[in-house]
């Protein structure tokens, strides 16, 4: 084949493919197919910190499968993304197809579409190492964070936490909004609101003594109502004026998330995918389109082309007139710290595609978004929107002391809002938008009172984070990319460091907050917002060629190296203790606790102070340690649990183990896969015991059973176990006919020996160790070539 393109979707592949003849081969590249060794630091301080990338193991069969599509004489086109994570994925090809002497061509668009792609063909440029060294330097601090942080949080608080860069700034925010809603003290204020009749209207008390004046108490309240009750309500002035409203700018990443979450329920991780499949063309087939329906969705910009425009002002003079369009586009400048303006903003390809024409290719969910979208870029290019605000100024008390208002908006000119009106995380501004006409009412008009109501209020703390809203915090504070805030989201809550309460807020746990305090006491600098906002400015400076990445890694790393070594040093485990108090043993009246112990979490009944040794219990997968309840822990505390007894009179229990829940016969155990420890009944467990018993008994080839050898059958043929471990028969064996002293044999030449493990067997006696053996190879750069092309 000729020219083969590589993409990053097999989605996006077959979209392209559509538009290219027959000389094009499209494949997919899955994403990154080079990464950081897992295991490993990956990189060398020592040596200008370079990177040892490995192939990914899950893209051994990506990489074969592309190579069979590539000989001398074919062109590769790296279809990449068009931004930084793109760029890395195209330059981390070259190597890993070894294609540095094929002709190479980057090539970039920001829409799935045929005049898109094939304008793309025609303007291919080099891989740009600027870009890639930019998310170079963000993958190498960020692990650089997470190797180093993590195992330090091990030993210092439990085992299998993680510290991440971006992500522990997220907790961190999270957090000190928590301990500022804990340490809100609520002050009183009442509300003073009058209802008049003929005409009906409302107003609320609004100044006291000509000056905005909260009331702070009943006593206040009193008076006022006394007043009140002495005097008339007189309407002493109206105000009119009118209003220009602008619509919002048209969607970035983080604007399409908030609004997405306000309007739509949507989370930030599924506004992403759902925005994929959109730019994609992963969508049932469109007549009169193929493509994708929306510009690429990872952008931080908000400019539209002079294209998008041009379409927005013919559909907006079609559909709603020409009042309603512009002379000369709208254009708008962002705020976002860091944004990058080259690209544009999130809109629909094909403005003219509305969306009751395409409701039926899509599904309810992307229909919403695309709508969302569509409506949001029309109304940015629409004219603006003309109120009418009035303000009733009623004067009331003894002395005419107090000043209530009445407000009233009418829509003069709807404009851009016959269109879109943006959401608000704030349920009160919500009817900013919303018409509200007051009665006509002449100046100096005596009104009549039918109720005056005195409301006792409190003030309210800041409320929690929603995802949007912690979107918007992190762009505001320059953290992150549009690329990140999804995936830092979705970290802090698998990790458990943060979870969505039942009105989608964002609380941080227990296990979260023991982390951030760690770091806080420890690694402030770390976790600092204008430190992350810094380096997120460093990294913008190495895409655009002013600074290296290595210099960047320079004035982190050994620095912040010299800190971890001096705290696993300094700081004690004692400080960092996880325990939970549950309350008081019902039965004992000893305390409750739950802890994290070396094989996971557990409930613990008494202290090891106690003359009894304390209770435990491990805590199952599906209750968290950091919200369980006493009842729940009691409840666990009900095994090792008597389910009945066999046909010869042996009881059977169920339990959990270290491994999982499991039935136990004398000696004996079953594992219990499916089945529910405490609520098994009897019948069911003596099926599951004949089940296993008989699945053993097909899979035992041979045993010796005094050495404690068995040769098994297992899923992926014949195997020997012993000791809890599996050795491979070597092929020219027959299972069936293996004596003891092979077994033996092959357990001690096993490959784990050459590795340094010790083996014993009963027969022999004896510990064999085997040395290990390292081959020492020549070094190959890391770098791939970016060869120029004509």
């Amino acid at each position: 084949m000729k020219n083969l393109v590589i993409v990053e979707s097999p989605a996006k592949a077959r979209t392209i493919s559509k538009f290219l003849g027959s000389n094009y081969t499209v494949m997919a590249s899955m994403g990154h197919v080079r990464d950081l060794p897992k295991s490993k630091l990956g990189f060398d301080p020592d040596n200008n910190f370079e990177p040892k990338y490995l192939l990914s193991v899950d893209k051994r069969k990506v990489i074969s499968d592309l190579k069979k599509h590539i000989n001398k004489d074919t062109t590769i086109y790296l279809a990449a993304d068009e931004d930084r994570e793109g760029e890395a994925i195209a330059w981390h090809l070259i190597p890993a197809l070894k294609i540095e002497k094929n002709p190479i061509k980057r090539i970039v668009f920001h829409e799935i579409t045929k005049e898109a792609i094939l304008k793309a063909l025609k303007n291919p440029r080099e891989v740009n190492q600027d870009l890639v060294d930019a998310q170079q330097a963000r993958r190498i601090l960020d692990r650089a964070v997470g190797y180093e942080l993590s195992p330090l949080l091990w030993r210092k608080v439990r085992y299998g936490l993680s510290a991440g860069r971006v992500q522990s700034v997220a907790v961190k925010i999270i957090v000190d909004r928590e301990e500022e809603i804990r340490a809100f003290n609520p002050e009183e204020f009442w509300k003073i609101k009058a209802d008049f009749k003929n005409p009906l209207l409302r107003a609320d008390l609004v100044k006291i003594n000509k000056k905005v004046t909260k009331v702070r108490n009943e006593q206040e309240a009193k008076e006022i109502e006394n007043s009140i009750n002495e005097g008339a309500f007189v309407l002493i002035d109206i105000e009119e004026k009118e209003s220009k409203r602008n619509p919002a700018a048209p969607f970035t990443t983080s604007t399409l998330q908030q609004e997405a979450s306000r309007k739509l329920g949507f989370s930030v991780k599924q506004t992403m995918v759902i925005a994929q499949q959109l730019y994609e063309g992963n969508i049932s087939s469109i007549s009169n389109h193929t493509g994708g329906l929306i510009t690429y969705m990872r952008t931080d910009s908000l400019n539209l082309s002079k294209t998008a425009t041009q379409m927005a002002k013919k559909v907006i003079e079609q559909e709603y007139g020409t009042q309603y369009s512009l002379d000369k586009p709208r254009v708008y400048k962002s705020k976002a710290k860091g944004a990058q303006e080259a690209h544009e903003a999130i809109r629909p390809v094909n403005l003219s595609l509305k969306p009751s024409d395409i409701k039926l290719n899509l599904d309810n969910a992307q229909f919403k978004l695309y709508s969302l979208i569509w409506k949001r870029t029309l109304a940015s290019q629409m004219s603006l929107a003309l109120m009418a605000n009035t303000t009733y100024k009623i004067e009331a008390g003894k002395n005419k002391e107090y000043e209530f208002q009445s407000k009233g908006q009418r829509i003069i000119f709807a404009g851009f809002m016959k269109v879109y009106t943006e959401g608000s995380d704030n349920p009160e501004t919500a009817l900013d938008s919303t018409e509200k006409i007051l009665p006509d009412i002449k100046k100096n008009t005596i009104l009549n009172l039918e109720k005056l109501s005195c409301e006792q209020n409190f003030t309210k703390p800041p409320p929690r984070y929603t995802e949007a809203a912690l979107v918007k915090k992190l762009e505001s504070e320059g953290i992150g990319r549009p690329s990140t805030y999804a995936p830092t989201i979705s970290t802090i809550q698998a990790r458990e460091y943060v979870v969505k309460t039942e009105d989608k807020k964002l609380a941080p746990t227990p296990t979260g907050e023991i982390v951030n305090s760690f770091l806080r006491d420890h690694f402030h600098e770390v976790i600092n917002l204008g430190f992350t906002a810094q380096i997120e400015e460093k990294f913008d400076d190495i895409a655009m060629g002013k600074i290296a990445w290595q210099d960047v890694m320079k004035d982190f790393y050994h620095s912040f190296k010299k800190t971890v070594d001096e705290k696993d040093k300094s700081v004690k485990k004692e400080d960092y203790l996880q325990v939970r108090l549950l309350g008081d043993d019902p039965k004992s009246g000893k305390p409750m606790s739950a802890r994290v112990g070396r094989f996971g979490p557990f409930v613990q009944i008494g202290t090891k102070d106690d003359e009894e040794k304390p209770k435990f219990v491990a805590i199952p997968k599906e209750l968290n340690m950091d919200t369980i309840t006493i009842d729940e822990a009691l409840f666990l505390f009900t095994l090792p649990r008597l389910v009945g007894l066999n046909d010869k009179g042996e009881e059977i229990k169920a339990n959990i183990g270290r491994f999982g829940p499991y039935l136990q016969v004398k000696t004996n155990y079953f594992s219990l896969k499916v089945d529910d420890p405490y609520t098994i009944e009897l019948t069911r467990a003596l099926e599951v015991i004949e089940e296993i018993t008989i699945a053993k008994e097909k899979a035992s080839i041979k045993i010796f059973e005094k050495e404690k050898i068995s040769v098994l059958l297992g899923r992926y043929g014949a195997y020997i176990k012993f000791d809890r471990k599996n050795y491979k028969i070597p092929k020219g064996l027959v299972p069936e006919d293996l004596s003891l002293e092979e077994c033996e044999k092959i357990i001690k030449d096993d490959s784990r020996t050459k590795r340094g493990k010790k083996v014993v067997t009963k027969t022999a006696k004896k510990v064999v160790k085997k040395k290990t053996t390292t081959k020492t190879t020549s070094k190959k750069s890391t770098k791939p070539s970016t060869k120029k092309t004509s």
